[in-house]
């Protein structure tokens, strides 16, 4: 890297989604500061963007090292957004802007980086249990879909393990469970913790409750409702579907969770991560999540000894690209 001491050297890093796109600097120690938001369909490119934001902070003359979680596969130099038509070459985007390094990670690794930075402030305990210094963590968040990673520790640098857990197989574990299941079964060949553990999964959970409970709305479109409309009303208290729905959700989060903590030894803790659960923390903490998290048999001692969290931080994304960033530089 550049050591020349007459250039001012930054770090900056970014959060990019299907629809925003952050951007922030970052010291040392893990300090953010400078963010700002922009709108991607606002520009043909990702260079674009840099560009902008760079002039806008009269940055374009510093030596800048850079991390930018990004949501899509980073694994070759070749980029194409999942929910952008932005394509791209890492190598030459480093040289378009004039970089002097350039790392891409995906944007679930950024917030699987973030965790061991978080601060009591950014992170709401439920139930009990006590994490281990430098022992493994798991994370999973159920958003669009259920994302799942886990951090290692070796050397005391983080490292963080990618995989599709949220695609493995979903075992019914109650009488409710097996209904549902079996619901779902009728349209579909497989049934994975994703397809219930999602906004999507919300949605399907209210949709197969409502043939169970054999409701008949006049108004076919109640059916139809959106994860929002569902945990709203189930918060609520207006809608006894709803509030069946998203108590199943927890239920069935827990069992995930607890089987993530049961395969990775996460003894470190297991976080909750995502747009939705943050939503009803005071929900989470009163429902089945942690027995059913606990209640794994011979090894239930194991889960009882495990904390989980759901994460508070607002800007986990940027976060952990900084930690990213500072640990490789």
């Amino acid at each position: 890297m550049n050591n020349d001491s007459s250039i001012n050297t930054i770090n900056l890093i970014a959060d990019i989604g299907g629809t925003n796109i952050r951007l922030a600097i970052t010291d040392s120690n893990n300090n953010i500061s400078e963010i700002e938001t922009y709108q991607c369909q606002q520009f043909p490119h990702l260079s674009n963007v840099i560009h902008q934001y760079l002039s806008d902070k009269n940055l374009l003359n510093s030596c800048v090292n850079s991390c930018l979680a990004i949501a899509c596969p980073v694994d070759t130099d070749s980029i194409s957004m999942t929910n952008l038509p932005w394509k791209f070459s890492q190598k030459q985007l480093k040289e378009e802007l004039g970089l002097n390094s350039l790392t891409l990670i995906n944007d679930y690794t950024a917030i699987a980086m973030a965790i061991p930075l978080l601060t009591d402030q950014q992170k709401v305990k439920i139930g009990q249990g006590e994490a281990e210094a430098k022992q493994p963590i798991a994370v999973c968040g159920p958003g669009t879909g259920l994302g799942v990673a886990n951090l290692v520790n070796i050397d005391d640098h983080w490292h963080c393990i990618g995989g599709e857990g949220g695609h493995t197989d979903f075992a019914p574990i109650d009488e409710l469970d097996v209904k549902i299941f079996q619901e779902l079964m009728k349209t579909k060949k497989r049934i994975s913790y994703e397809q219930l553990i999602s906004g999507y999964g919300l949605e399907q959970i209210y949709q197969a409750l409502v043939v169970i409970n054999n409701q008949e709305p006049q108004n076919t479109e109640l059916t139809k409702l959106t994860a929002k409309d569902i945990s709203t009303q189930a918060l609520a208290g207006s809608c006894p579907t709803s509030e069946q729905a998203l108590s199943q959700f927890c239920k069935i989060l827990g069992s995930f969770a607890g089987n993530l903590a049961l395969t990775t030894g996460s003894s470190g803790g297991v976080y909750i991560a995502g747009g939705i659960v943050p939503r009803f923390i005071d929900y989470v903490k009163g429902s089945d999540f942690r027995a059913r998290f606990e209640t794994k048999g011979r090894m239930s001692h194991l889960n009882k000894e495990t904390p989980t969290y759901i994460i508070t931080e607002s800007q986990p994304g940027l976060l952990g690209a900084a930690a990213y960033l500072n640990q490789i530089c």
